[in-house]
């Protein structure tokens, strides 16, 4: 192992301790990123039964956070027998931008882009073949006057289908070839005076920012089939305050923030399963919450005619070949365990997963309050952190079964049992 200043030999055994034995591997996930020296772990779990659109499926799902998968899967269990989740994609269209400056007529432009337009798909005809033949490509160009907000700036925002691949490298590609297109055609065509024949290319690349790529995830049932949510209230009373916390989250932006940090709980264990990239999945929702000018909640609850409703729009991107979902061992379990999805399939059971993990939430938060269950689960990691033994465990386990679990209570139990009992 190289040397690194100051990493004492205690610390290197720690780092070398979680190197996968199998060399072959280990090169692989090495060569993700740059200066590794080591892996960091973080659980692999599974959410069972989830049904969505009347196919069950078992979510892998990474995440370091208790209760999560707990959540999950018991909403999951919750829908199972309330008609699943009902899932359909909205579009799959993906965004790309090139951003230059050019200090010549706006309107001459505008008038010349068809033909601009023209070339640019010619000229990378050879980029997009491969993807042409899957079914995708470039769906559209559209030119972005932006002078009125900064002098002489303007926009090719391109529309694009990747089809099951995420399509980064493609769409990166394609705008970077756009640029030298752009400056060819400015900088030859005769209808431009010789003086506004300079354009510069500022910078080429896609938008995590996908709001044609949507999905839709909800559940629907009788008000009645919540009768049994809680001992404390009926279903009609659980429906209102339910539909009553989401309307807090549409309104109030600290609380969105929150709710909708509950959602990517979810989707963004499923995510990492997947070897996708959850850093732009959240990116794109965030934005998406605040289209309209405010941050709100990105899912929805409508009680009406006896009938709970409750629903989630989410702009997600991914892709289920190339990248890490074909060098990731794990990435393409998760996909195996998933039975080979396409990325359409793909956003729809992580989309599902984060309306699960919302539904799980609120009705805890409108019942029985969070901490009590959330803490139950932390109630294990407690007692390691305060070096519990075995048997010291298993008492506490049983005592607080019906008591408020908090880090003091747990550690005066143990405190105390080692008082009473020295060799317990």
């Amino acid at each position: 192992m190289t040397h690194y200043p100051g990493l004492g030999a205690e610390a290197a055994g720690i780092l070398q301790s979680f190197w996968l034995k199998d060399a072959a591997v280990q090169r692989v996930l090495e060569g993700f990123s740059e200066n590794t020296i080591s892996n960091f772990h973080l659980p692999y779990g599974i959410a069972p039964n989830f049904l969505i659109n009347d196919r069950i499926y078992a979510v892998p799902m990474v995440i370091e956070e208790s209760s999560v998968v707990a959540a999950a899967a018991s909403a999951a269990k919750f829908w199972l027998d309330r008609g699943g989740f009902r899932t359909q994609v909205l579009g799959t269209v993906k965004l790309g931008q090139l951003h230059f400056s050019w200090s010549g007529n706006a309107d001459q432009l505008r008038a010349l882009f068809p033909l601009l337009e023209q070339r640019l798909r010619a000229d990378t005809a050879h980029l997009t073949r491969n993807m042409e033949s899957r079914g995708g490509g470039i769906l559209g160009i559209e030119l972005v006057d932006l002078t009125d907000l900064e002098p002489e700036l303007y926009q090719l925002r391109a529309r694009f289908e990747t089809c099951d691949s995420m399509g980064a490298n493609f769409i990166n590609t394609v705008l970077e070839e756009f640029g030298n297109i752009l400056q060819a055609f400015l900088s030859t065509h005769p209808g431009i005076p010789s003086a506004d024949r300079q354009v510069a290319v500022i910078m080429a690349i896609l938008s995590n920012y996908t709001p044609e790529c949507l999905v839709r995830a909800e559940v629907k049932c009788p008000v009645t089939a919540l009768d049994n949510v809680c001992q404390e209230m009926d279903g009609a009373t659980f429906a209102a305050k339910f539909q009553k916390a989401v309307r807090i989250a549409r309104i109030d932006p600290y609380r969105a923030t929150t709710h909708n940090k509950g959602i990517y709980n979810g989707v963004d264990a499923v995510v990492l399963a997947t070897g996708n990239d959850f850093r732009a999945v959240e990116a794109c929702g965030h934005t998406f919450a605040a289209r309209d000018g405010q941050y709100r909640s990105l899912s929805d609850c409508r009680v009406a005619n006896g009938e709970f409703h409750f629903w989630l729009d989410l702009p997600i991107a991914l892709g289920t070949v190339g990248g890490l979902t074909s060098l990731h061992p794990l990435a393409g379990l998760s996909l195996a365990i998933l039975g080979h999805p396409s990325a359409a399939e793909l956003m729809q059971v992580i989309a599902a997963t984060g309306l699960a993990q919302n539904f799980a939430a609120l009705r805890s938060l409108v019942t029985t309050g969070i901490q009590k269950g959330h803490m139950k689960m932390h109630l294990l990691n407690i007692l390691q952190h305060i070096g519990a033994s075995e048997q010291e465990a298993r008492l506490a386990v049983d005592h607080f079964r019906d008591q408020v679990v908090s880090f003091s209570g747990v550690r005066d139990f143990v405190l105390d049992l080692r008082a009473k009992f020295p060799t317990a």
